[in-house]
């Protein structure tokens, strides 16, 4: 069952993978409300705070490297963490070393998918992801509506 709206905290620091994945998910057929946090620091702040007020997001698109805190330290933290723990978490990485991919499955990641290189593959991406994770998969119900 397709959801109302699709509430997605983007992790990302880089402001061009930033804009190419909004401009992406504007494509969406599904309602997609988007959040966006440029470092693992942030992301975590943004969602003790929603988890105070029972809006989390539905899914977390996580880049791997960032300042301050890296996607491996913040999945980590997530993982740890019974209030967050639950979270659908999709490593959105330029990465495809292997090492990398193990580690983010150890750290119980839920996908990991290699950036896209243009705007046509972010847009088909969005399209795997509504297939998915919006069509196919149910989500934690941590979004109050």
């Amino acid at each position: 069952m397709v959801p109302d709206r699709v509430h997605v905290l983007l992790v990302e620091d880089n402001l061009a993978d930033v804009f190419l994945m909004e401009a992406a998910l504007e494509t969406s057929t599904v309602p997609i409300e988007l959040s966006i946090a440029r470092d693992g620091v942030e992301a975590l702040e943004q969602l003790r705070a929603a988890a105070a007020t029972a809006s989390l997001p539905n899914m977390i698109l996580l880049d791997l490297n960032m300042p301050r805190m890296n996607g491996f330290e913040l999945l980590a933290v997530l993982r740890a963490d019974p209030a967050l723990a639950h979270l659908v978490v999709v490593v959105f990485t330029t990465s495809n070393a292997p090492g990398d991919v193990k580690r983010a499955y150890m750290l119980q990641a839920n996908s990991y998918v290699s950036k896209p290189a243009t705007f046509a593959e972010f847009v088909r991406l969005v399209r795997l992801l509504e297939g998915f994770w919006f069509g196919a998969a149910e989500l934690p119900s941590t979004y109050s509506r």
